[in-house]
């Protein structure tokens, strides 16, 4: 497993936010929901998405755009539009006086908007929360990215579209399973690109011998691994190693062999019959208050804090 697997394997959407939005000009809305991560796709027409601090953008028809959190946004048909909708944490829409509206702007299933309109319409997938897996990947984001149609194109897009239409036993994780793959891809495509910033760790997959090195130590995070034996391991003297993956990946193996060990026990123990110290063998401590001790270090909390902030999200 890599980082970028770790989105699909790791933690999942789990009854993830979708809509089809549907607006006729004039239309503008202010994203204030702070979600972690976001896809949109422009089904038909176009918009604009408004960065706070950073020039718009527009995108057109068959475009997808994929907007980091937690910092408010807007979504309109001219850069220039006041917002008169305002999105908040939840994915609670309300009016300019605070009055809730998703009543008056409901168009069926999973679709809202004005009634009557046609021109834009948007496809939007929304995370409302982010495992610390994935946080990694996340953090590493710009706060905007936009796939053109002309350089990029999904058939997962009219497939999650058409499935967001049916209402049938088991919709939600058909929906949720199609976003994530449909996310995973755009990244994928975008970090493959070579004008884009990707994490250093993604191309570093490439490398005949880093390659190797991280695929161990993604697969195998509870081994006891040392830079020589994971030298060994792939073939490599633990000089080479070690200058190479500094070099390639931007920090020792054993620092993002730390890093990789914490975020995937913070997922860990998300689930409540894990206890502590399975998670910290799971993850390749040798006792469970050296692996808190590491936690705290790392996270600033005490891997009990941690699971009880999850559980009351």
């Amino acid at each position: 497993m890599d980082s970028l697997s770790g989105f699909l394997d790791g933690p999942r959407a789990r009854g993830a936010f979708l809509l089809r939005s549907v607006f006729d000009p004039p239309w503008s809305l202010s994203i204030e929901d702070e979600a972690p991560l976001t896809i949109m796709s422009v089904l038909a027409g176009s918009a604009w998405i408004v960065p706070a601090g950073a020039p718009p953008v527009e995108v057109v028809a068959g475009d997808t755009a994929l907007i980091r959190g937690p910092d408010h946004y807007r979504v309109a048909d001219r850069p220039d539009r006041r917002p008169e909708l305002v999105i908040k944490p939840g994915q609670v829409c309300v009016d300019l006086t605070g009055a809730g509206v998703a009543e008056q702007l409901g168009l069926g299933l999973r679709s809202w908007g004005r009634p009557g309109a046609s021109r834009d319409v948007l496809l939007t997938g929304t995370y409302d929360g982010v495992g610390e897996i994935s946080r990694r990947l996340v953090d590493a984001l710009p706060p905007l990215i936009v796939l053109r149609s002309a350089e990029w194109s999904s058939p997962l897009v009219s497939l999650l579209a058409d499935e967001m239409r049916l209402d049938r036993p088991g919709q939600s994780v058909v929906l949720d399973r199609l976003l994530d793959l449909l996310v995973v891809s755009a990244l994928r495509e975008w970090f493959d690109r070579s004008s884009s910033n990707a994490p250093r760790w993604y191309p570093a997959h490439a490398d005949p011998v880093v390659g190797p090195a991280l695929r161990l130590l993604h697969e195998h995070p509870d081994r006891p691994w040392t830079v020589s034996s994971l030298a060994a391991a792939v073939g490599a003297s633990r000089a080479a190693l070690a200058r190479r993956f500094v070099d390639q990946v931007g920090e020792p193996p054993i620092a993002f062999l730390t890093g990789w060990r914490l975020a995937l026990a913070a997922d860990l123990l998300a689930d409540p019959s894990a206890t502590v110290a399975r998670v910290a063998r799971q993850v390749g401590y040798g006792s469970p208050f050296t692996f808190s001790t590491a936690f705290k270090r790392h996270f600033g909390v005490s891997p009990q804090e941690h699971r009880a902030s999850r559980a009351s999200a």
